[in-house]
């Protein structure tokens, strides 16, 4: 549904609903879209363990490989 600003500004809370509905709510100027009313995804996201594995290889000593250099930075 399309709506111009003026009537998006008078109705606002019922386009709100509507689109917390699933309907897809588009508010125009002159018949131009300018912005979707859509909702918020406040479902918490699950972390997803290994979302990096395919991104590398990590030694086994991480620290031991950077450990010069950790040390040169306080000094």
């Amino acid at each position: 549904m399309q709506v111009n600003l003026h009537d998006a500004k008078t109705n606002l809370s019922r386009y709100v609903e509507q689109a917390l509905d699933g309907d897809e709510v588009v508010i125009a100027r002159a018949g131009k879209p300018l912005v979707k009313l859509v909702p918020v995804d406040t479902s918490p996201r699950r972390r997803t363990l290994g979302f990096m594995r395919s991104q590398g290889i990590a030694t086994a000593d991480v620290k031991g490989d950077f450990v010069d250099d950790i040390n040169a930075m306080f000094s």
